[in-house]
């Protein structure tokens, strides 16, 4: 790997460390018992493996605010997942032709830099507003490929992550291919099974379409997430939340030209081909679950009102 990738994501520093570690409830001298507790707790778990590291498992333990039960309950999602949803977790290739044709009309980077607080941003932006759909799962995917990269290398941890959607280029044709279905089964993916603090949500470039798509995604998403969701119509009311330096050059900000980022994370993806290779075993076996085995019904069952999506 690179110096380049690996130093993709910016660590925080110390004293932002203790700031993060205070807000996520991690108690340096008790952090060690929670994870010897976890850590056996895994083994005796039938259907699950037990293969997880240290530092993912610490970063589990974050993410549940060291609530000993919602980390548990957070694992068995993240490996019952890996299994019940295969069209993200299964065939994690970013030299595919099916993704390589996503990767040209789609950007996803995570950020180098941390906001003051020790969150992660992470911008969602597609490139063209004339070209064909690309693909969603293949999209969606891309986003656990990184939430997995993310998980191997933030080794402190960070406050939380804040995702700006960038709607310049969308049109009803795009989000046609956005069923009901897919969307419930992402967004679970991502709520339940990813030791994830979702801060914020920031859509910049809105129109009436996009304020027609988030009054969809609404009803997929937890209360607390509802309400963290702001809309803007420029930059400057952008900036009040993340500062500037720390944002790509297209959106006034001094990081540099988001292609050069968003490059240098697909090159770290590719670098990883082998480990997303060996990780597709790593999964839950429902077949040895005690009790009742988990269906993808169970999982991801959508109520029949929301299954029906159009755009005028």
């Amino acid at each position: 790997m690179t110096i380049m990738t690996k130093m993709l994501l910016i660590q925080p520093t110390e004293e932002m460390s203790k700031l993060i570690r205070a807000e996520l409830n991690e108690n340096v001298a008790t952090r060690d018992q929670d994870l010897e507790h976890i850590k056996e707790w895994l083994k005796k778990q039938s259907h699950l493996p037990d293969t997880f590291d240290d530092q993912r498992l610490m970063t589990f333990l974050r993410g549940s605010k060291f609530s000993l039960e919602k980390c548990k309950t957070k694992l068995d999602m993240y490996f019952t997942m890996r299994g019940a949803a295969p069209e993200f977790f299964a065939n994690r290739d970013v030299t595919r032709p099916e993704m390589q044709e996503t990767l040209k009309h789609v950007q996803i980077p995570p950020l180098p830099g941390l906001t003051k607080n020790g969150r992660r941003v992470i911008i969602m932006r597609g490139t063209n507003k004339d070209i064909p759909t690309p693909n969603v799962a293949e999209a969606m995917k891309l986003v656990m490929m990184i939430g997995d990269v993310r998980l191997l290398e933030e080794l402190v941890g960070v406050a939380g992550d804040v995702y700006i959607l960038d709607a310049s280029v969308v049109s009803p044709a795009h989000f046609s291919k956005f069923t009901p279905d897919l969307v419930k089964k992402f967004l679970t993916c991502v709520q339940e099974a990813y030791p994830v603090k979702l801060k914020e949500i920031h859509v910049v470039n809105v129109s009436a379409l996009v304020d027609k798509i988030v009054q969809f995604v609404k009803p997929f998403l937890k209360e607390k997430i509802r309400n963290r969701i702001h809309m803007h119509s420029n930059m400057e009311t952008l900036y009040e939340f993340i500062p500037r330096e720390i944002l790509p050059e297209e959106y006034g900000g001094k990081a540099g030209p988001i292609k050069a980022i968003n490059d240098t994370w697909i090159k770290k993806l590719e670098d990883y081909g082998p480990w997303f290779k060996e990780q597709e075993a790593v999964k839950s076996n429902e077949a040895y679950r005690i009790g009742r085995p988990k269906t993808s019904d169970e999982l991801f069952g959508i109520d029949g009102s929301f299954r029906q999506l159009s755009f005028d």
